[in-house]
């Protein structure tokens, strides 16, 4: 086998990811609870748009959710960390546009 494999990202297979609050709690370790709080505080934002119907995430919710989860867990407050995962979110679009761009420069 090779050491230098090809490992590529399927960001179209990350957009599809769509799973419920029950899985996003198991997966992240962060009571059901506590994800409708930070949603209700409008820190990230479930793809449910009913009132009363279940909901449900993406991949950069639960990415948002991961970050926060650390930032609380190396001692920020949850309005600091809010305020630190926009910008840090902000970062992480930049780098994939940049990613893309670069991607589609190459194809040419």
């Amino acid at each position: 086998m090779s050491a230098n494999k090809n490992l590529s990202f399927d960001f179209k297979f990350l957009e599809k990811l769509i799973i419920g609050i029950g899985e996003v709690s198991q997966i992240t370790g962060i009571p059901c609870r506590q994800i409708r709080y930070w949603e209700d505080k409008g820190i990230i934002k479930s793809l449910t748009e009913e009132e009363g119907k279940n909901r449900r995430y993406n991949y950069e919710n639960i990415k948002k959710i991961l970050l926060i989860k650390e930032l609380l867990e190396e001692g920020y407050t949850l309005d600091a960390s809010a305020k630190k995962l926009e910008s840090r979110m902000q970062m992480i679009e930049s780098a994939l546009k940049k990613l893309n761009f670069d991607e589609e420069s190459d194809e040419k």
